[in-house]
């Protein structure tokens, strides 16, 4: 082994047991494996982390992190590094858990080596076990052991949000929430009392052939049983009606929330993934509306037939408790597996829906391609990870039911066989038995539900977790620290503006200092992969720079309001999309009150009016981001269109007229010249170049 760093203390190199165990931690962002990686080391040797904590100390950009990158973090958390050069034979030698770089692009780690296999826990599968074989077709020979310095501490610095953050802003939870345990426990009391109404039918009436009495029990147990039928449809429908509620409320507070997250957000994750954990609401919200009121319903029901259960038969009872505790310790043995392979499969599902969504959007290319093969492929490979996560479930549910049936199967062999006994020997009575034997159903069943429900509850971690990715990431800014003042000729400033995405990257540029002045067209230059589309993106505040400052007639665009700020910019960028719905909600982004002369004179200066005037219908045409009938110029002017709706102060164009013919560029260009916008615009054609008043080239800058 090749040692490229100062070696540790080394007895902390040795190993002399392995009675921890490496947590799994998986990524959420596409190039965090280093991250999720250093977080699992951190959280093995005491320092209990997870990435919304970690990405606050280091800033990691979408190209992922480098082994220096992970060493550097991993020396500022009180991590000794020492990175190695080793073949398949040193593997052994490691000290576990180490950080191994995979396939070139990639970090896990490797948690446990035998003879025959390795595991590794791989931050964007989940837990994997491989042999030499196949470990070597990935293992790129470098590997990063980490340990402890004397400065390390142990500690928690885990963020999630907790289940009181989701009711805690509901009207009438509370109160609905009693409502529900009320109406159940009556339900549960009604219940309580059949059993007792055969032990009196056996017991007292079949014995004295009462009919009387038998009518009499008949008709009013027939009340109870009409009572506890109108309750339940009662209660069922308080379920539905609360469970939307609930699911509207929840659902409205976190797109709320998603939609006003800083772009960087979702620019680091894939479609699927953010969908996936979107949908972890539906988990959450059916355990509230149902698992809160069961669990403690089934808890206390269980509490005091238990009780009742042990006034018949302390024997009996005692049988029935060992067969629950066995149920529920082998539960817990089930848990982590559990929790673990659901959360493989979540992941795996997000990708699944990724390469569904992203295929299906690309069917153009996918086809001009010639890939329609390739992208089955692939897709089928994600859909066969969710069906072998799916399959591992099933095979623990199915242990899982199998032991149950085991358990339960011979608990009531017994309780027949000591029952029968009981009976001979004169301490209970035939309808006793019965009663008892109805009882221990009941009993079986709330406790059996009880236990499902807790292990929800603690299931219910996995899920606030994956929201707690979104909700527990900063907004925008949406506090004012001051009132932007009216702006009749904005100019736009740059203040010694930097920018790099990360603290391991280059600087994309440096100090820079310009001004984009009122009613003058700055057109903006650079070869490809300078920071033009980035700058655009600082000026609009959608970036925040690494430092410096953008000034609006010396006001810094981060201390107002991100919505007031932007209201006065027209924006064309190159990724701009259109939204399912007609062509008119599209100019207008879906206005309730759009201005029908103003979108025409938009769609005029954008030269699409008589275009969008020939379709059959017009301005209600339908379009979307999949299905429309534009080619790319037209697009261009439509979305030009849509940013002269807004009758901008400032208009910002990226590339906005790169597809279209010189005569309508000609015209464009005229148009929008006439109209005295501060435009600040990036072009490489020469025609809009010609027609600036002011050029900054951004290649050019002594910074870079």
């Amino acid at each position: 082994m090749k040692d490229t760093l100062k070696t540790p203390n080394p007895t902390d190199l040795l190993n002399f047991y392995d009675l921890k165990r490496v947590p799994l931690i998986l990524q959420s962002e596409v190039a965090e494996c280093g991250l999720a990686s250093l977080a699992m080391i951190l959280s093995y040797h005491g320092h209990m982390t997870d990435l919304h904590a970690l990405r606050k100390q280091a800033n990691i950009s979408s190209k992922g992190m480098s082994l220096k990158g992970v060493m550097d973090l991993a020396g500022d958390l009180n991590l000794s590094g020492r990175a190695l050069k080793c073949s398949l034979e040193e593997i052994p030698k490691l000290k576990l858990p180490c950080i191994l770089h995979w396939n070139f692009d990639h970090f896990v780690v490797l948690t446990k080596v035998t003879k025959q296999q390795v595991y590794i826990n791989d931050p964007a599968v989940g837990k994997r076990k491989l042999t030499m074989t196949e470990m070597s077709h990935s293992f790129t020979g470098v590997a990063l052991e980490l340990t402890p310095t004397a400065s390390f501490k142990h500690a928690d610095t885990r963020e999630t949000m907790s289940l009181s953050d989701l009711w805690d802003n509901i009207s009438g939870f509370k109160r609905t929430l009693v409502s529900l345990i009320t109406l159940t426990f009556f339900m549960q009391v009604i219940s309580i009392l059949f059993p007792y109404y055969l032990q009196w039918t056996v017991d007292n009436v079949l014995l004295s052939e009462d009919r009387t009495l038998l009518l009499v029990l008949a008709i009013g147990f027939s009340l109870l049983t009409l009572v506890n039928i109108v309750v339940s449809a009662f209660r069922q429908w308080l379920v539905i009606k609360f469970g939307s509620q609930l699911s509207i409320h929840m659902g409205a507070n976190l797109f709320f929330h998603l939609i006003r997250l800083p772009t960087h957000y979702f620019e680091k994750r894939s479609v699927g993934d953010v969908i996936s954990r979107f949908k972890s609401l539906t988990y959450i919200r059916e355990l509230l509306t149902e698992g809160i009121v069961e669990s403690v319903i089934d808890g206390l029901m269980a509490f005091v037939v238990l009780i009742m259960m042990y006034l018949y038969s302390p024997l009996l009872a005692t049988l029935v408790l060992v067969s629950v505790s066995l149920s529920f310790l082998m539960q817990m043995l089930l848990y982590s597996p559990y929790r673990r392979v659901s959360e493989e499969m979540l992941i795996s599902e997000a990708k699944e829906d990724s390469t569904f969504l992203e295929s299906v959007r690309a069917i153009k290319t996918i086809k001009t391609f010639g890939h329609e093969n390739v992208m089955q492929n692939l897709w089928l490979n994600r859909y066969a990870e969710v069906s072998n996560s799916d399959i591992r479930l099933g095979k623990l549910s199915l242990s899982e039911e199998a032991l149950n049936k085991t358990i339960f199967g011979f608990e009531n062999i017994l309780i027949i066989y000591f029952g029968a006994t009981l009976v001979i020997d004169g301490e209970m009575s035939i309808g006793m038995i019965l009663a008892f034997i109805a009882y221990k159903n009941i009993f079986t069943g709330s406790i059996t539900t009880f236990i499902d429900k807790a292990i929800d509850f603690k299931m219910l971690g996995l899920h606030l977790s994956r929201l707690s990715d979104i909700t527990m990431e900063e907004r925008e800014q949406s506090f004012i620290v001051r009132s932007l003042p009216e702006i009749v000729e904005p100019t736009i400033r740059l203040d010694n503006v930097s920018f790099r995405y990360s603290s391991n990257d280059e600087w994309l540029f440096y100090n820079l200092n310009a001004e984009f002045r009122p009613r003058k067209t700055t057109v903006i230059i650079g070869e490809s992969g300078c920071g033009k589309s980035t700058l655009l993106k600082i000026i609009l505040g959608l970036i925040k720079p690494t430092s410096g400052r953008v000034l609006i007639n010396d006001v810094d665009i981060h201390e107002v309001s991100p919505a007031e700020y932007r209201a006065m910019f027209g924006v064309v960028m190159q990724d701009d999309i259109l939204l399912s719905g007609t062509i008119e909600e599209n100019i207008t982004m879906f206005d309730a009150d759009n201005d029908y002369q103003r979108m025409v004179g938009a769609c005029h200066d954008a030269c699409i009016l008589e275009e969008i005037e020939r379709l059959p219908m017009g301005f209600h045409s339908l379009v979307g981001d999949m299905g429309n009938f534009f080619s790319g110029g037209q697009l261009q002017r439509l979305f030009l269109a849509r940013a002269l709706y807004r009758q901008p102060a400032i208009l910002c164009l990226d590339e906005s007229t790169s597809h279209l013919d010189l005569v309508n560029e000609r015209t464009v260009n005229k148009n929008l010249a006439a109209k005295g916008l501060t435009t600040i615009a990036i072009a490489h054609r020469q025609e809009t170049i010609n027609n600036a008043d002011d050029i900054f080239d951004l290649s050019a800058c002594d910074a870079l």
